[in-house]
């Protein structure tokens, strides 16, 4: 048996915005009634915000459960931030699906990819690799090799049983066990050539300030201090430290130990943090 959290529970049993929308503006499908689940989602528009979203799904507790709460967290988003959703925020904002069961969260994002398709065409579809245009891996469950790609990526799976649950694609004769393997390596093999290309200076400082901003500077405020990016120096991150930290001389090398652990870890192992 698998162990759902207590909000999939509650919008399986209590699902929110079942329906269809007569005036949809915008209209996004998913799956297939002969692969086993399927659903319609509705989409009403004000400008560029949602203003009214529904749905209707033919499919298990999990596929009611990710279709409702899909709806509840796009109502009132614009289309460029409902664009930004992923099968994993779906997952997620749910308290988590069990692993077997993640094609359904899947199932909610490709339709609501699909509604935005209509609005913004070609736009949505970025870091596909070209040949893989709607070719169909999985003829079982009608899955594409683009729809394996983008759940590789946005998941970072690893195994052809892993795709399965994200996908289904496998899940029944399994003959196209060995195309998702390749899939797979061919994905990592494009990565792994992106992670060697080495960074310009400009794209090192661009990373180094998202890093100290997104990561560091969060942590350091917990304490009441801070710290600014200053310039960047061959590989010497020059910093300056402020408010509890400025005047923390005990743990001034604490500090720098932690703030240069991580800008190695995320952007350079050769970076050396000076402060300023």
């Amino acid at each position: 048996m698998w162990d759902y959290s207590e909000k999939v529970l509650d919008h399986y049993r209590n699902p929110r915005n079942v329906g269809k929308i007569d005036n949809a503006d915008l209209i996004g499908e998913a799956g297939s009634l002969a692969c086993g689940d399927s659903l319609k989602l509705y989409l009403k528009l004000d400008g560029e915000k949602i203003v009214d979203a529904k749905f209707q799904t033919f499919g298990c507790g999990s596929a009611v459960a990710s279709s409702s709460i899909l709806t509840e967290m796009i109502i009132g988003k614009t289309l460029d931030e409902a664009k930004k959703i992923t099968n994993k925020d779906i997952a997620d904002e749910l308290g988590g699906l069990p692993q077997e069961k993640m094609h359904c969260s899947v199932m909610g994002h490709e339709a609501l990819e699909d509604a935005l398709k209509k609005y913004y065409g070609k736009e949505i579809e970025e870091d596909l690799p070209p040949q893989t245009a709607d070719k169909i891996v999985c003829t079982c469950f009608n899955v594409t090799e683009n729809q394996i790609w983008e759940a590789i990526k946005v998941n970072n799976l690893r195994t052809v049983e892993e795709v399965t649950n994200y996908t289904k694609a496998g899940g029944a004769c399994g003959r196209c066990k060995g195309t998702i393997q390749d899939i797979i390596d061919t994905y990592y093999k494009s990565e792994n050539k992106k992670e060697e290309a080495p960074l310009t200076a400009t794209q090192k400082i661009l990373k180094i300030s998202k890093v100290i901003e997104q990561q560091i500077s969060p942590e350091l405020q917990k304490d009441g201090g801070d710290i600014e990016f200053i310039d960047l120096e061959g590989n010497k991150v020059k910093v300056r430290l402020t408010g509890m930290c400025q005047g923390c001389k005990n743990s001034r090398m604490t500090i720098k130990t932690f703030v240069e652990s991580i800008l190695k870890d995320k952007v350079d192992k050769n970076l050396e943090v000076e402060q300023v």
